[in-house]
């Protein structure tokens, strides 16, 4: 796999003038998520860890990011976005609702349940349920293509690009706070932003981006 930041990590800017403390401490909070469910049973944990790893694979080569667990602690410290849409319950309910509903396709359709079922199966209920194509009962008035597209795309998506390992992969510094960002212009960075690799570039990247803080 080719990095396209090689080098980069973004917790270099811990204890430099790039983050302050309230920086440090939420994304040290982000790092501390428990790899275990509060708000959710353990069920219906193992569902959505199944739901994460296909909606968003992860490399091989590093730690995974805990997204399952931080959309759990998310739920459980009653976040959401502030609002819903008016056919889906709010966010905690519905991902419950989903998730069972989930359970009970792949009872229904294979005899398994949702966690065990492989990628191939588990990718043909995730595609019907973005078709709006689920129909058992357990998803009541909940249609299933409202709830990928408004939870499950949302809500896993949000909860992996606010881990720090996904900011170094895509070359972010973190929160803008205090040294914020200066040179806005499409294709300039600021010093302290990380540097792409060109092509045949690596090593030179490789080698600024250990100088980034």
């Amino acid at each position: 796999m080719t990095e396209r930041y090689p080098g980069y990590d973004v917790l270099a800017k811990r204890g430099g003038v790039s983050w302050d403390e309230r920086t440090r401490r939420a994304v040290d909070e982000r790092l501390a998520v428990a790899r275990e469910p509060g708000f959710f049973s353990a069920g219906e944990f193992l569902t959505l860890e199944a739901v994460c790893g296909r909606i968003l694979p992860q490399p091989a080569h590093r730690p995974a990011i805990p997204v399952a667990a931080m959309l759990d602690a998310n739920l459980l410290a009653g976040n959401s976005q502030g609002f819903r849409v008016g056919a889906l319950p709010h966010d905690g309910e519905a991902w419950k609702l989903g998730l069972a509903a989930f359970e009970a396709e792949a009872r229904s359709a294979f005899a398994l349940a949702f966690f065990a079922l492989g990628a191939p199966p588990q990718d043909e209920l995730l595609h019907a349920a973005q078709d709006g194509k689920l129909q058992n009962s357990a998803w009541g008035e909940m249609p299933c293509d409202l709830f990928f597209a408004k939870r499950v795309i949302v809500d896993v998506t949000a909860m992996y690009y606010s881990h720090p390992t996904a900011w170094s992969e895509m070359g972010f510094g973190g929160p803008a706070s205090p040294r914020g960002y200066v040179r806005m212009e499409a294709n300039r960075r600021d010093p302290w932003e990380a540097v792409e690799a060109k092509p045949g570039g690596a090593a030179l990247a490789r080698e600024a981006n250990r100088r980034v803080g």
